[in-house]
């Protein structure tokens, strides 16, 4: 006598998140400029180029060329930067800079995917040290992310690893292939045509606030298009992990003179 089955099994499925202009509404990288020059990392100047590439970015949209000026813009900045002295400040300064900058309607989709069962991946072409922080406080299941070189504790300026265009969908199927996610049934949402290779390798596609290269690809396709607009203060709507936590005004202020005398040391005073 046949033996009766249940139902098959669902397939494991995810949501990758691109970042800058899709979780969040400006460069990650440039946006900790502030905090790298309150802790004696960049100039004034640098501060002001900064400050000139995130309006760029925000208004001429993150194109190849505008994510390459960017990428060599913080390849030359970051070089000989201590690498414990930024994780410092980025833990430091997180909430401060991330808070007021996501996006309401991320936060909710982040939620909805989390609740139907999927991981939440980060995708993002910045620095681990800066995505992996945001991606924690986002709750995200894991991140992809740049690597860059780091010899004798110092950035010499040069990346390890690029997760930018091509390299971001080939990461995204290798992690489905370690994971067991099932492509078709994942989501991905980018703003960028840079990012239509990770687009185009899932079942869900979304464009979010695109660019009029996408724009016209998601019109093509028929991929939804996404208007993302508020930005929330993300302590508001998710709870603070315990590691987090910690940052509360007393114990920053205790940190804050760890981090100062740590810096001293290191630089022998």
């Amino acid at each position: 006598m046949p033996t009766a089955r249940g139902p098959a099994p669902r397939a494991r499925s995810a949501a990758f998140f691109d970042l800058d202009k899709t979780i969040i509404a400006k460069s990650s990288s440039l946006a900790f400029s502030k905090p790298f020059q309150a802790g004696g990392l960049i100039t004034r100047g640098a501060m002001l180029r900064s400050a000139y590439a995130q309006f760029v970015f925000l208004v001429g949209g993150a194109d190849h060329d505008q994510m390459e000026k960017i990428r060599a813009f913080m390849s030359q900045l970051v070089e000989g930067w201590d690498v414990e002295t930024v994780k410092e400040i980025v833990a430091e300064t997180l909430h401060h800079v991330v808070d007021p900058i996501v996006y309401d309607e991320a936060v909710s989709l982040i939620e909805e995917h989390h609740l139907a069962g999927r991981d939440v991946v980060v995708v993002s072409a910045s620095g681990t040290e800066v995505v992996e922080p945001i991606g924690e406080m986002l709750h995200a299941d894991h991140v992809i992310a740049s690597r860059l070189q780091i010899v004798d504790g110092k950035y010499t300026g040069d990346i390890d690893y690029y997760a930018y265009a091509e390299e971001k969908a080939r990461a995204i199927e290798a992690l489905a292939e370690d994971r067991g996610y099932d492509l078709d049934a994942c989501f991905a949402y980018s703003d960028s045509i840079t990012d239509a290779p990770m687009l185009e390798i899932v079942g869900h596609p979304h464009a979010v606030n695109p660019d009029r290269e996408l724009r016209r690809l998601a019109a093509s396709h028929g991929w939804p298009v996404l208007q993302f607009t508020r930005p929330v203060t993300l302590r508001s709507r998710l709870p603070v992990k315990p590691t987090l936590a910690a940052l509360t005004i007393g114990t920053a202020v205790t940190l804050g003179g760890a981090i100062w005398f740590n810096r001293r040391r290191r630089l022998g005073a």
